[in-house]
C-alpha cells in the first residue's frame, strides 16, 4: 500500500477497509479504462482471454450455483430471473442462461458490455454507484461476483439489493476473495512475504467468512450456504513461491484446475461439494461464495 493508506475494520461488521478510500471518479476511471484492459488485467483473472482458455473451470463454478440454488430453493432454476452485478464479459451469464434463466447484467466497461451484447445478453454499461439499473425490475436472484471487494460502500450496495432490485425472498449470491486467511499467513511467515493481496485501489474491502456473514446477516438477509474453493496458498507451503512469479503461479492454477476436473469427471462432484464446505467452515480457501435469502417482508 501507499504511504497513508492502512485498512481499517469497518465500524459495524468488521471487514477491512482501505483508507483514505479514493475517490469515487478515481474509482471509476480505473474499470471502465484499467480493470480488463489495462495494466492490472495482468494480475486478475477476469480478463476475456483467461476466462475463454479456463471455460471448463470457470463454467463449472458457475454451473455450481445454479446446482445450489436449486437446492436451496427446491426447485430448478430456469425460468427464474439473474441479475449478474459487474458481468463484465457476461460469461456468468452465459452459463446461466444455459440452464433456462432469465439473464440481465450490467458492468462499468465498455468494452466488456459490447461483447456480453453480442453474445445476446441483455446487458447495460453502469457503474456501481447505484443497482437499480434496469428501471425498477426486481430479480429473483442477484449474483456479485467479485465485486464487494471493489466497491467504496459494500455495505450500501447490499442493502440497495435488499430494498430495490430483489423479489421479496430472493437469493443474494456473493463471492469475495477470503484474505488474511491461515494459509496466507503461514506463507507471508514462511517466503518473508508482504501482505501480496492487500492491493488498492483494486481491491478496498478485505473479507473473510465471518465478517462476510456479519454483513449480510446485518441487513437483514439470511444465510443459507457457505462454500469455499480450492485453497492455492496451499502450494506456497509446498514451498511453491508463485507470488510475483506468473509462469509458475499459472503452473499451480493448472494444477488445481486438473484436481477439480478429475474429480468431477470421475463423478465425485459431491465430494468435491463437501470437501468445499469443510475447508469454509475452518476459514480457508482462496474464494468464498455465501448464498443469503433476503427477507420475504
Amino acid at each position: 500500500m501507499s504511504s497513508g493508506t492502512r485498512l481499517v475494520p469497518h465500524w459495524l461488521y468488521g471487514f477491512l477497509q482501505v483508507q483514505p478510500t479514493p475517490p469515487a471518479a478515481e474509482i471509476a476511471r480505473f474499470y471502465a479504462d484499467e480493470f480488463y484492459s489495462g495494466d492490472y488485467r495482468r494480475l486478475n483473472d477476469s480478463g476475456l482471454d483467461v476466462q475463454l482458455r479456463d471455460k471448463q473451470f470457470y463454467d463449472a463454478h458457475r454451473a455450481d450455483i445454479c446446482r445450489h440454488l436449486a437446492t436451496l430453493t427446491g426447485r430448478p432454476v430456469a425460468g427464474r430471473s439473474v441479475l449478474d452485478v459487474g458481468c463484465g464479459w457476461g460469461r456468468a451469464l452465459l452459463v446461466f442462461r444455459e440452464h433456462g434463466m432469465d439473464c440481465w447484467g450490467f458492468d462499468p466497461a465498455p468494452e466488456a458490455v459490447v461483447y456480453a451484447e453480442r453474445q445476446g445478453l441483455a446487458v447495460r454499461e453502469a457503474g456501481m454507484e447505484r443497482m437499480d439499473v434496469f428501471d425498477g425490475r426486481r430479480f429473483d436472484v442477484v449474483t456479485v461476483l467479485n465485486v464487494l471487494e471493489h466497491l467504496a460502500d459494500p455495505v450500501a450496495v447490499v442493502a440497495e439489493l435488499r430494498d430495490a432490485v430483489l423479489v421479496p425472498g430472493g437469493m443474494l449470491v456473493v463471492e469475495v476473495p477470503n484474505e488474511f486467511n491461515a494459509f496466507q499467513d503461514a506463507a507471508r511467515a514462511q517466503h518473508g512475504l508482504s501482505e501480496w493481496w492487500v492491493a488498492p485501489p483494486a481491491h478496498l474491502n478485505y473479507f473473510n467468512a465471518t465478517t462476510l456473514r456479519s454483513l449480510l446477516e446485518g441487513e437483514g438477509y439470511t444465510v443459507r450456504l457457505v462454500h469455499s474453493d480450492f485453497p492455492i496458498e496451499l502450494f506456497l507451503l509446498f514451498g511453491e513461491n508463485y507470488v510475483g512469479d506468473g509462469p509458475r503461479g499459472r503452473q499451480c492454477h493448472e494444477q488445481r484446475m486438473r484436481f477439480e476436473a478429475s474429480l468431477r469427471a470421475s463423478g465425485h462432484t459431491d465430494i468435491l461439494d463437501r470437501f468445499y464446505r469443510s475447508l469454509a467452515a475452518e476459514g480457508l480457501g482462496r474464494q468464498l461464495v455465501m448464498y443469503a435469502e433476503a427477507p420475504r417482508s
